[in-house]
């Protein structure tokens, strides 16, 4: 054979890839036959994406939204049902096909004939499976379903029942599973496939931690989840960076997580011991009256007195060691240039004032029984006693660490799909719109996918074993920076002003001025270079990110660039409601086009299961497709594509004898 004779295929190239390839084709006609299985693929509807960021630990409102698909099942069941059936049926269908088995004993309870609701409930439930289901492959259903009831599902999707003769043949079957005492079991097995199969990709574009209860929760669920990926944000890099032994990082989950009076995550989920940290508290800070350190308590908390003075004790503990720790690592790492960020060195302890740029700032306290002027960055005995318990605490913490495996095995800092660009907060800029170099690690200098590329293999050597003992204390220490340097991607401001906000009266010095990329941002041209920069290649490309709250209240619009730029943040966390006026967004991408849903807050579970309420959603069109989508028009496709071309090579080297079939 020689080239001219089929100019597709080298016989240079690799012809121990044709021979591993022939082992699971090994023949021609299984061959031919994935060639037409993958063709047909090709030219299904594209699967449906779903965008979300910033979920902060809301779990009800994120698992609920997963559970509704961001109310695309109520809208399946509006049209499949139409006037059919009442609103309040159709209501008790959808609670049913979110919540199953929460709803069956609600229902079994009330229900006086229950087979014929069986009955009914299985055939509704049927129809809607089958049309969430019909964008994919029988292969790809027949994956997704429980083992114990696949066949049983498979055959009632695929049967007719305008044929008379199937019609029976689907009731028997119907009625077997009844007479079985198999009903509760299929019902959940079936509302659990339409929910998995309303969702083809879930998009997390960073921070799943701090503020709300249960990021724990969340991890919980995507460690079950089908089809995910994560983009970090700087709340998870703070988590990522504890639970490497970053102490610096450490205090700022804790300080966080005292802030928002949320204990939780760190005590019920994750088993971290507060104790000490509550013992300290007292011991030092016990008549200080902590008033800058009062937690945040949102809607629905409640604590009393004494507990809320021991978390503001806790919290102005944790925040003067966080500064220390943080001050620690300025100074050894002095090329970070992040020095003027020793804020306890520009105290007068004597005066109670601190000097910034030159200028004094009265401070709101001056009560530091743990600084010793001399040395005031300098931990005591017995915070270094404090931190070593708080430290072991993280690092023994198994689920915690199967938690922070899953983020690093499922994210990175960006990703691109479908001509889409995603990445938490920003690409740093120059003032000119180009981007901008930063040096990541010492004398060398990356800028726009260089550096997140960089970044994200700097951040994993931080857990690998055999990185060299130098690079990965440093990469430990790199938390830090991605958490509040200036020229981090996932911070890029002038300065984290927390030392201001908690000690100097002067608001004006709370000031954290946003850096290029956000003022730069609505610009076409700017998005339009980094997608450039990135090598995003499509007709409709877009970067898609979160971080910085969308003021929907304040009219401000999260589709910027003239829709090359999509703003996904819409304040999930309960901390951002009043902010933003709503409680998050999703970004659906289907195979019609792209969709912003606009949630309102969430009640709770419970309130749905016992009355049926569901997430308002309001939904705007942001760009509709000319023609429905397919695979072929996707990353996926793409793909496909490849491996058709590779098997037809294959097909030429069993025709010609150059590779020999298989029995």
């Amino acid at each position: 054979m020689t080239k001219k004779s089929h100019p597709k295929y080298d016989i240079d190239r690799d012809m121990r890839y044709l021979s591993l390839l022939s082992q699971s084709f090994p023949s021609v006609a299984i061959a031919s036959t994935e060639i037409i299985n993958l063709e047909a693929i090709l030219n299904l509807p594209k699967g449906t994406e779903h965008f979300m960021a910033d979920l902060h630990g809301e779990y009800q409102a994120f698992r609920h939204i997963l559970k509704n698909a961001s109310g695309n099942i109520k809208r399946k069941v509006n049209e499949l049902f139409g006037n059919d059936i009442r609103e309040s049926e159709k209501k008790e269908l959808c609670t049913l096909i979110y919540y199953p088995e929460e709803k069956l004993e609600l229902i079994k309870a009330s229900e006086e004939d229950i087979d014929d609701w069986y009955h009914i409930t299985i055939h509704q439930l049927v129809k809607v499976c089958r049309d969430v289901s019909s964008k994919y492959t029988r292969s790809k259903v027949r994956k997704s379903l429980p083992t114990d009831f696949s066949y049983i599902i498979e055959e009632l999707l695929h049967e007719r029942t305008d044929d008379s003769d199937k019609a029976k043949y689907v009731a028997v079957i119907v009625d077997t599973i009844i007479s079985t005492g198999r009903a509760d079991d299929f019902i959940i097995a079936l509302c659990n496939v339409i929910q998995r199969l309303a969702i083809d990709q879930l998009h997390l574009l960073g921070d799943i931690y701090d503020r709300g209860p249960g990021a724990h929760i969340i991890m919980d669920t995507m460690m079950n989840y089908h089809s995910w990926d994560i983009q970090w944000g700087n709340h998870d890099i703070l988590w990522m960076g504890a639970t490497a032994g970053n102490d610096a990082c450490i205090c700022n989950v804790l300080r966080l997580s005292l802030r928002y009076a949320n204990l939780a995550t760190l005590e019920e989920g994750y088993g971290i011991n507060l104790v000490p940290l509550a013992t300290f508290a007292m011991e030092v800070y016990g008549d200080d009256p902590c008033t800058e350190f009062m937690p945040k308590l949102l809607k629905g908390m409640t604590m009393d007195e004494k507990n809320i003075q021991l978390t503001a004790k806790m919290h102005k503990a944790i925040s003067v060691i966080q500064f220390k720790e943080e001050a620690k690592i300025f100074k050894r790492r002095p090329e970070w240039n992040m020095l003027d960020r020793c804020m306890f060195d520009n105290v007068d302890y004597s005066r109670g004032v601190c000097t910034i740029d030159g200028k004094e700032y009265e401070m709101t306290s001056n009560n530091f029984p743990t600084i010793d002027p001399a040395h005031p960055c300098e931990l005591t005995y017995e915070e270094k006693q404090l931190m070593g318990k708080l430290h072991h605490s993280f690092m023994v913490s198994e689920k915690l660490h199967k938690h922070i495996s899953y983020i690093l095995s499922h994210g990175c800092m960006y990703a691109i799909y479908n001509s889409n660009l995603l990445f938490h907060a920003s690409v740093p800029l120059n003032a000119d719109g180009t981007l901008k170099e930063v040096e990541l690690y010492p004398g060398k200098k990356y800028n726009g996918r260089e550096l997140m590329h960089h970044t994200g293999l700097l951040i994993r050597s931080a857990f690998t074993n055999d990185t060299p003992a130098d690079e990965r204390k440093y990469a430990i220490d790199y938390f830090l920076y991605l958490w509040c340097g200036k020229d981090s991607p996932l911070f890029d401001k002038s300065k984290m002003a927390t030392f201001e906000r908690y000690f100097l009266t002067d608001k004006d010095v709370y000031k954290e001025e946003k850096g290029n990329y956000f003022k730069l941002r609505d610009n076409e041209q700017i998005c339009d270079s980094i997608l450039d920069a990135f090598e995003v290649k499509g007709a409709n490309r877009h970067i898609i990110n979160g971080h910085v709250p969308v003021h929907a209240s304040k009219g401000e619009n999260p589709i910027k660039a003239n829709g090359k730029l999509m703003v996904i943040d819409g304040g999930f966390s309960e901390a951002y409601h009043k902010e933003t006026g709503i409680a998050g967004y999703t970004l659906v991408y289907h195979s019609r086009g792209f969709q912003l849903v606009q949630h309102e807050p969430f009640m709770s579970a419970s309130d749905a299961i016992l009355k049926g309420t569901d997430i308002k959603s309001t939904t705007q069109i942001v760009e509709m497709s000319a023609h429905r989508m397919r695979v072929a028009d996707t990353d996926k496709g793409s793909e496909l594509r490849m491996q058709i071309e590779d098997l037809k090579e294959l097909l030429y080297a069993y025709r010609h004898g150059i590779i020999k079939e298989k029995k």
